[in-house]
């Protein structure tokens, strides 16, 4: 029987990837999964391929965690076929209500994360101003040009799978950057395997490698890596800011997102709409984390 609160927290992850700056890294760490989930990707290796293919199936499954990876990634991809699209709607028709309500969920999540760490101190703080300043310096690097050399393509593979990993990073935000956004898209919808297969191998070279390096921090600096986490996700609020202009360039006749202006809110209506979403998402946030500490007292 499926696990149904592992396979919601899937779909969460799922849905993630179409909200602009939020990625399934960040749902992965508010959640409580996200140690999990590094342990189980950095289990796949040439050990467990040799489990896998000698027929030793049960093993196998033992090393990769594979029911909760199957569960897991079977809500992201139902959600990405059906949830996904319905957020794509509420983004597209009221952009700023449906960012507002997530800004909440996010303010109240780096708050509850953050308890994960067992005591204040001045590398815990350090880590967590390094890794809100890295966010929020990304959010205000000025897009390159494109570029479709071989090794750059596989670099943008290796950083945007990172996305799936550090929360507070958006894969289509960081591609962006790089100036590769629209480059990518164009190759995805014409299978264009010259610009695909260099991404992929840089995705699973990312995959592999970043799974690794954050499985060693959990084990031997678990506060100060949870910091830096946590300041990833509280810097990345600045770009799923509700308030901000979008621009745009026409790609195969629609509009492609290929940049933001911050504004400031004006004091009106629907500022207090925006205002009672951001305070929901919060308390939603609040009320599950008061429910969760009640059921496992």
């Amino acid at each position: 029987m499926i696990n149904f609160k592992l396979f919601v927290k899937g779909a969460a992850m799922g849905a993630a990837n179409v909200i602009p700056g939020v990625s399934g890294g960040t749902v992965a760490f508010i959640t409580g999964i996200y140690e999990r989930l590094i342990n189980a990707l950095k289990n796949v290796d040439v050990e467990a391929l040799k489990l896998f293919f000698s027929g030793r199936f049960r093993e196998f499954g033992k090393k990769v965690d594979f029911y909760f990876l199957v569960v897991l990634f079977f809500g992201v991809f139902v959600s990405i076929i059906s949830l996904a699209k319905l957020l794509e709607i509420l983004l597209e028709q009221y952009e700023v209500l449906t960012l507002s309500f997530f800004f909440g969920l996010i303010v109240a999540s780096v708050l509850a994360v953050s308890k994960q760490v067992s005591k204040l101190t001045a590398t815990v703080i350090f880590s967590f101003t390094i890794g809100a300043a890295i966010a929020i310096g990304i959010a205000f690097l000025p897009p390159a040009q494109p570029n479709e050399s071989f090794m750059y393509l596989i670099l943008c593979g290796v950083v945007a799978v990172c996305s799936m990993i550090l929360p507070g990073l958006s894969g289509s935000y960081i591609l962006l950057l790089m100036g590769n956004y629209l480059l990518v898209l164009k190759a995805i919808s014409s299978l264009n395997i010259s610009i695909l297969a260099p991404i992929a191998i840089g995705c699973i070279i990312g995959l592999v490698a970043l799974s690794r390096i954050l499985s060693f921090l959990f084990g031997r600096f678990k506060d100060e890596t949870v910091a830096t986490l946590s300041g990833f996700v509280a810097g990345s609020l600045l770009i799923i800011w509700p308030w901000k202009a979008t621009l745009t360039e026409m790609f195969e006749g629609k509009e492609k997102a290929v940049g933001y202006v911050w504004e400031v809110p004006a004091m009106n209506i629907d500022f207090l709409y925006s205002s009672f979403f951001i305070i929901l998402g919060f308390f939603i946030v609040f009320w599950m984390e008061r429910k969760s500490a009640t059921v496992e007292e």
